[in-house]
């Protein structure tokens, strides 16, 4: 079979020089075959009489998606639309710059952008020429009520916490007034959708009026989304006309391939195998990162948010010779082969290969090494064949989402591997409502991975609403704090890897060092691609298994 591999150029401080363009990629083996005639109904719009072609004969694409990836509060900028727990491109609206598939910065609205000496005031001058779907042209009036709307909106899921408040200068400037210095803000801004301020209102979710590739046709709640071109884009006209997104699970998924009713199915590595005649496999890189929290504290803390008190710490995982062990002592490509036959790459941190990752944070699996680790720090091994400490056995539960079949493999196999060490993991499935009155004091099963350093500032920072360890040290979050202060992107760099591991003062949360989580893979995105459709090359994909494959889904096209 032929392997179809996206290779793209090298490029200034972008993540092809840190890393094979392979890894982020998409792959396709590609077995000529005919798609099979007729199978089972499909939601009106995705049963096009003849695939590729709209209904009036305008191109076509059909998207399986899991059910999660459908948009609970519409599309909606706003709320969670594009920049909410799973980032991608919105689609209907434009946002002021983007990134293209090496992740560099690029305008969008924006013809321009600075940042002043302090870092806290930004500039964007934006385009002339652009009009909503409605008619009326782009200000930088809507562009400071998306940012106010956000800054100031409770529902809102992206974070811009750093921004005082936008305000339009004139019609196409304006400035977004810092509450102090964040580069990051620029990762945040490549995802939020504009909107605009004459005609956003209650039902705009349901209802979205925008500037960008797409418009929404038609909306079916719990089963289709259709998008079609925007005749009065600015840019590059959409090579794929039309785009139907079908909600369904995975069984789902893979049965619509299989009867030929969707010409790009998700699926899962334990289903990979069974690629539909007709279609090829799909891989996509991705830094959807698997990863388990390991509290830093004894137990008897509590967390406060809002009114509710969690308790916090774990008599276990608290041992720092513990943390390191469980890093050094599991066999991570044993694991990738086992659960994920062989889809995904050993996970070393939540941004592996992004270019604000640490190399130190890479450990070689040394069972021998884990376990003298355990005897030095006392941890005696039993009759049992569970280690004990003080009258403390080394045992701990584990908890991971039931509803995911990949998290739980991963979990039974992470506790069967730290059998070898003398450690007693119990696996413990739930509802996310259950595993969260657990993130402060038992270890969980995390999915996290973003195209930007967002998540690592904020599993790592002492206060950062994902320190679920509960791990502080001032050197880390200076650190952090400065890698946030710089005006360059690149300047940041050096600052994250040192919040990761600083070999001068011997501090960061690297498997030497506090040892806050144990990383284990990074999971790659598969599909099932009819033959004849040419899926453009894609971002590496952040967490979430949806939305991110059609961020360029106006550059697909059909053989």
């Amino acid at each position: 079979m032929e392997r179809r591999t996206f290779i793209r150029l090298a490029a200034t401080a972008s993540l092809s020089a840190v890393l094979p363009a392979a890894l982020w990629g998409c792959a396709g083996n590609n077995a000529p075959s005919s798609a099979p005639a007729g199978g089972d109904a499909a939601p009106e719009g995705a049963a096009a009489a003849t695939w590729g072609v709209g209904p009036n004969g305008e191109s076509q694409v059909i998207v399986s998606m899991t059910t999660s990836s459908e948009p609970a509060a519409g599309f909606n900028p706003l709320v969670s639309w594009g920049a909410g727990e799973h980032v991608h491109e919105p689609l209907i609206q434009s946002t002021l710059i983007t990134t293209d598939t090496n992740l560099n910065f690029q305008n969008d609205l924006a013809t321009s952008y600075e940042c002043s000496d302090d870092g806290l005031l930004w500039t964007f001058r934006i385009r002339d020429d652009v009009k909503f779907t409605n008619g009326e042209p782009l200000t930088a009036r809507d562009v400071a009520f998306t940012i106010n709307g956000i800054v100031n909106g409770e529902a809102a899921e992206a974070d811009l916490s750093m921004v005082r408040e936008a305000v339009a200068v004139d019609d196409f400037t304006v400035e977004l007034r810092m509450v102090r210095p964040n580069n990051a803000l620029l990762y945040t801004l490549a995802v939020v959708g504009i909107v605009p301020e004459g005609a956003y209102g209650p039902d705009y979710g349901q209802n979205p009026i925008g500037s960008g590739r797409y418009m929404l046709e038609q909306w079916d709640p719990g089963q289709q989304v259709i998008l079609r071109a925007n005749p009065d884009y600015y840019g590059e006209k959409p090579l794929m006309e039309r785009v139907v997104v079908v909600f369904m699970e995975e069984d789902a998924s893979l049965a619509a391939a299989q009867s030929g009713t969707v010409d790009v199915a998700y699926t899962s590595a334990s289903l990979a195998a069974s690629v539909p005649a007709g279609y090829s496999l799909l891989n996509c890189g991705s830094v959807d990162s698997r990863g388990i929290s390991l509290p830093a504290n004894p137990a008897g803390g509590q967390v406060e948010d809002g009114d509710v008190v969690y308790a916090a710490g774990n008599d276990v995982t608290c041992d720092v010779a513990l943390r390191r062990a469980l890093n050094y002592g599991i066999d991570r490509a044993r694991m990738i082969e086992h659960v994920l036959n062989g889809y995904g790459h050993e996970a070393f941190s939540v941004g592996d290969g992004m270019p604000w990752s640490s190399p130190a944070m890479k450990v070689a699996t040394d069972v021998e090494a884990a376990r003298q680790l355990l005897e030095e720090a006392g941890w005696a091994l039993g009759d049992d064949g569970v280690r004990a400490k003080e009258g403390t056995r080394c045992a701990f539960d584990l908890y991971y989402a039931a509803n995911d079949s990949t998290r739980q493999a991963l979990a039974y196999d992470f506790a069967d591997q730290c059998k070898e060490l003398g450690v007693e993991v119990n696996p413990k499935g739930g509802s996310w409502d259950e595993l969260y009155q657990h993130q402060y004091s038992d270890p969980i099963l995390w999915g996290w991975g973003s195209n930007s350093p967002v998540e690592l500032f904020e599993l790592t920072y002492g206060d950062g609403w994902g320190n679920y360890a509960q791990y502080k040290n001032q050197t880390v979050d200076a650190n952090l704090e400065a890698a946030q202060a710089q005006v360059s992107i690149e300047d940041s760099y050096g600052y994250y890897q040192a919040a990761q591991w600083d070999e001068a003062t011997q501090t960061g949360v690297a498997p030497q060092g506090a040892a806050t989580w144990v990383w284990l893979a990074n999971v790659d995105h598969l599909y099932f691609e009819r033959d004849g459709l040419k899926v453009a090359e894609q971002k590496p994909h952040p967490h979430g298994h949806g939305w991110s494959l059609v961020n360029n889904i106006d550059r697909w096209s059909w053989n």
